[in-house]
């Protein structure tokens, strides 16, 4: 179960929602309204302090809980609520100052609640057998409500991941889909890699470099892809998706891909099937067709002559993606150029509607964490519908995140709040300054 040590962030997270008329609070305990009758930030924070103060040794006492219902489930807003406070009692957190907002922000109605994870005398709550109470819950929450099961949510997350269409509309959440799903199974050894992977999918991805107030800033942003490669509709960042494809995530995930395709030989497949392929094809387009048939897509970069500057290869059995050129200079992208020079049985355009990703096993396990996993690299799960709990914890200025997935109908995202906030820095230096005063009394 995830944690974290930013309060403002999970609030802020919500409220950002709550004011874009995406959501709204649908149940509070114990929180404070302010003068409107509404439930803003700092009436929130007020609410959390006296906690927070007497909180001693719990590094992450934050939580913040988000319950996704499939889409079938047709659930009012009393029984959004009544579930979210099921949940919390049968977790132990009955008695903890708590708040519901339920997300209409997307395909399916879903509720987010941010509470604490210490009691007012600032000792944490038993979180022994966290994983096997959560489950319980949710089965019972499940057959209580006649709500879509999770071996039913098995059967769909077998199925293979969908290029984004951006005509069917939620384009945002059809990206989100695939760039978590991708961060998490494929091996990938660059930013560069990772982006020729996922225009498979009808994606693109952009890397953003700057400067603000003197802090420099390093991002990625997602966008739609049409048939022919171009970007379609608003662009979303990364920070909109959570940390799990974001760029500090990407690059440990990279690091440790490297030492993954080292160790264990992953190349070899590749370059093997990739060889015999350039020996027995008489063409670019037999050539692709040969590869697709292995479970392998390629990429071709060509520039307005025609001529391939760039070779990608995507290895779906082995979850692999390499540049050509990583895998030796006999597969360079000069190497291809010169065997497809006289070609004439493709067009020279970028090759980024290969529709191979269909034609191999890429079916994404998406139910498989431990309980005890720590690792906060890249796991994140998509966002296929059942009802399910999502513990994840906001952006806390860099600090690392630490979290174990609960597996099953259990999912862990991390919404983030980008940038510095300071709201957040003053409430914090706040808390911390009354907590000097207590230890001197």
């Amino acid at each position: 179960m995830s944690s974290s040590n930013t309060l403002y962030g999970a609030l802020a997270y919500n409220q950002n929602k709550v004011d874009d008329t995406h959501a709204s609070v649908i149940f509070a305990n114990k929180m404070i309204e302010s003068a409107d009758g509404n439930y803003d930030i700092n009436s929130c924070l007020r609410s959390f302090e006296p906690y927070l103060l007497a909180n001693q040794r719990t590094e992450k006492p934050v939580l913040h809980v988000s319950i996704n219902p499939d889409p079938k489930d047709v659930l009012t807003n009393d029984q959004l609520s009544d579930i979210a406070q099921e949940w919390m009692q049968k977790m132990g957190y009955s008695d903890q100052p708590f708040i519901v907002y339920l997300h209409e922000d997307i395909e399916r109605r879903h509720i987010h609640i941010v509470s604490l994870r210490v009691d007012e005398n600032g000792k944490k709550i038993d979180d022994k057998f966290e994983h096997r109470r959560s489950m319980d819950a949710c089965r019972e929450l499940e057959q209580r409500y006649g709500l879509v099961p999770a071996d039913q949510k098995k059967q769909q997350e077998s199925l293979p991941l969908k290029p984004v269409n951006y005509k069917n509309g939620d384009v945002k959440h059809q990206i989100a889909n695939v760039i978590r799903s991708v961060a998490r199974d494929y091996h990938f050894q660059s930013l560069k890699e990772y982006k020729a992977l996922l225009t498979l999918y009808n994606i693109g991805m952009e890397e953003i470099r700057g400067e603000i107030n003197g802090k420099s800033y390093q991002g990625l942003v997602y966008s739609a892809l049409n048939e022919k490669g171009e970007k379609v509709g608003n662009p979303f960042k990364s920070s909109l998706f959570g940390k799990s494809i974001g760029v500090e995530a990407l690059e440990k995930r990279i690091a440790k891909s490297t030492e993954i395709i080292k160790n264990k030989g992953l190349k070899e497949r590749s370059k093997k099937v990739i060889s015999t392929a350039m020996q027995t094809c008489k063409n670019r387009k037999n050539f692709e067709k040969t590869l697709e048939k292995q479970g392998i897509s390629v990429l071709f970069r060509t520039n307005d002559d025609g001529r391939i500057y760039g070779a990608t290869f995507i290895d779906h059995e082995q979850k692999c993606v390499f540049n050509g050129s990583r895998l030796g200079k006999e597969f360079s992208a000069n190497v291809f150029n010169n065997l497809f020079r006289n070609d004439n049985s493709t067009n020279n355009s970028v090759d980024l509607t290969n529709n191979s990703v269909n034609s191999t096993n890429n079916s994404i396990d998406l139910t498989n964490n431990s309980a005890d996993s720590t690792n906060n690299n890249v796991d994140s799960t998509n966002n296929s519908a059942d009802l399910r709990t999502e513990l994840g914890s906001e952006k806390s200025f860099n600090r690392e995140n630490q979290s174990s997935s609960i597996g099953g109908i259990f999912d862990l995202l991390s919404p983030e709040i980008s940038g510095d906030n300071h709201e957040e820095e003053a409430f914090i230096r706040r808390i911390k300054k009354k907590k000097r005063r207590q230890k001197r009394i």
